[in-house]
């Protein structure tokens, strides 16, 4: 059984599940991310994580929302299987719609940190507060019981130092 919500009652079921769809947005997305004129709109919302395999190799190109947070660039995601490919202090390669990028990373699961920086990544991007499934109290604050609720169902957050 979970542990009680220490922020209160969550507004919502917790972040929204994954559909079949998805590997095909996420193939037009990195389309989006390539063309020149498009990317730089797109990619103001939009990165490309070029990770790789830990024990296959495989290269994995996804697409994910970020947010700028003094001076790092923050991602908040469930535990795909793609994440557990990130390990702190090993760089990745990161683009914006232009050229790859190296970016030191650090992976933060802890319970303090999930739901402080999902709040900054939700004041910021409330597309991907509604897809995380938080919501906003009546003076536009992110509901920290989400916050907490999506960190319990396995929201990471990726915390980017691009070099």
């Amino acid at each position: 059984m979970a542990e009680a919500n220490p922020y209160g009652t969550p507004s919502s079921t917790g972040p929204e599940p994954i559909g079949p769809y998805q590997n095909r947005i996420n193939t037009f997305m990195r389309g989006l991310l390539r063309v020149p004129v498009l990317s730089r709109q797109v990619g103001k919302r939009l990165c490309v994580l070029h990770v790789v395999g830990r024990k296959s190799g495989k290269h994995y190109d996804v697409p994910v929302a970020y947010t700028r947070h003094g001076g790092d660039i923050l991602v908040g995601t469930a535990k795909r299987p793609w994440v557990s490919n990130i390990r702190t202090g090993v760089p990745l390669e990161v683009s914006f719609g232009g050229p790859r990028l190296t970016a030191d990373v650090e992976l933060l699961t802890d319970e303090e940190s999930v739901v402080r920086l999902s709040e900054a990544i939700a004041r910021d991007n409330k597309q991907w507060a509604k897809f995380n499934g938080m919501g906003f109290d009546a003076d536009g604050n992110p509901n920290l019981a989400d916050a907490y609720q999506s960190w319990q169902q396995g929201t990471v957050i990726l915390r980017l130092t691009v070099r």
